[in-house]
């Protein structure tokens, strides 16, 4: 029967089934993101009125980040064993409790435990939805569609840009989170309809009576301890690339570069306009040039871009176009971000891809609960410039460490099985 029935990833043209797992996948990474990042444009509020210091408000980012690595752990790892589907919809009900419960926080340490619950589910939900695709579109689209579902972290920051930076000031933080918890929720009630991925279908009976942290140790194996180290450090740079640049960047240009809330409000979304086009392009020069070659071009414009809006300010600031941009191409360059979900899921078998991939990626982001914290020391000594520009040293390694990495460009992920 299995040579007989093809596959959603064998398909030569793409059916609405596919576009329904895509769709649904991207609206449940923009509420993700717009979940994890709406907290950062909350801060000046959360201090005005629980009356919390930035260093506190760091550590409560940075607890949010580390949640987000557990939780990328763990529901990697039932992702396997209970299917994509399924967890994917645990992982949105999650967090969109973690962000109602925060409306509702009284003080420093119940603000803490509302964000690690949130972090918890924002972790598990990206890894579980770029299996799905990956899973289910055929090689030569899935650089294409995986960064398409990247996409989406942008629209979820210039949402959360919109909303914190613009309307919470009418409506309030508390009722800020609680109306932020409805978008979400309404993509698990439409999720219901969609199918399993079939590659995880067909593998199931290989593993689904073993424990989930089975899969779990078998990262360590002798099989993929090294593939799963590899991916660690290159998503460890990547995501400090990433951190170093955002958790900081709106406090960064209110305070520092003088600019107005509106004004604030506008340079965030000119950079996520240029993330989402860094993120649509990304697939295409992936599948064209290799997978290596186009992480390196991403990100050494993205260092490039971000030493240009921190140490040289002063410099480039004379042609106020400059600084525009800059600013998009900080963003552009971040679209090496959608090369991740492709290119580890062509390197771990379907047995532990979802454990792999999420462990991979969240443990990395989860490690960023120092970035924060750093940056404030940083900007204590000297300003927030200089610890935002630490960002550009980690995007240059991320286009150096790639090449120690095989071409994966058109790997087949059903004969990694």
């Amino acid at each position: 029967m299995g040579c007989t029935v093809m596959l959603m990833n064998e398909e030569t043209k793409l059916t609405k089934d596919h576009y329904k797992i895509f769709g649904l996948s991207w609206a449940g990474w923009v509420f993700d993101f717009y979940d994890l990042m709406l907290f950062t444009f909350l801060v000046s509020y959360l201090q005005a009125d629980l009356h919390f210091s930035a260093e506190m408000l760091s550590l409560c980012l940075g607890i949010s980040l580390f949640a987000t690595g557990f939780g990328g752990i763990v529901f990697g790892a039932l992702g396997d064993k209970y299917g994509r589907k399924k967890v994917l919809q645990w992982t949105i009900v999650i967090y969109s409790i973690g962000t109602m419960l925060s409306a509702f926080s009284w003080s420093f340490y119940s603000l803490i435990i509302f964000r690690f619950i949130t972090g918890l589910g924002v972790g598990g939900e990206w890894a579980t939805g770029q299996i799905y695709i990956n899973e289910t579109f055929p090689d030569k689209l899935r650089a294409k569609f995986g960064a398409f579902m990247q996409s989406g972290a942008p629209v979820g920051v210039i949402l959360a840009a919109i909303v914190g930076g613009l309307v919470s000031p009418h409506i309030g933080w508390r009722m800020t989170f609680l109306v932020s918890v409805l978008p979400a929720l309404s993509v698990i009630l439409i999720r219901r309809n969609l199918k399993e991925s079939d590659v995880w279908l067909q593998n199931k009976d290989q593993f689904k009576n073993k424990h989930p942290l089975q899969e779990f140790k078998e990262l360590f194996s002798k099989n993929y301890r090294k593939i799963f180290l590899m991916c660690l450090i290159l998503c460890g740079f990547g995501m400090s690339a990433y951190w170093y640049t955002y958790s900081w960047l709106p406090t960064y240009l209110a305070q520092e570069r003088g600019l107005a809330a509106v004004g604030t409000t506008f340079g965030i979304v000119l950079i996520q306009c240029g993330d989402f086009t860094g993120y649509t392009t990304f697939g295409y020069v992936a599948d064209k040039l290799g997978r290596r070659p186009a992480f390196t071009i991403y990100s050494f414009i993205m260092g490039i871009s971000i030493a240009m809006i921190t140490l040289c300010w002063n410099q480039i600031a004379a042609i106020p176009d400059l600084i525009f941009v800059f600013m998009f191409m900080t963003g552009f360059g971040t679209g090496f971000f959608g090369g991740f979900g492709s290119l580890f899921s062509e390197l771990f078998p379907t047995k532990i891809r979802n454990t792999g991939v999420g462990t991979v990626f969240n443990l990395a982001r989860g490690a960023q609960f120092l970035t924060p914290i750093t940056i404030t020391l940083v900007a204590t000594y000297f300003d927030l410039s200089y610890g935002i520009a630490i960002a550009s040293i980690f995007a240059i390694l991320v286009g150096i460490w790639i090449w120690v990495f095989p071409e994966t460009k058109g790997t087949s992920i059903n004969e990694l099985d």
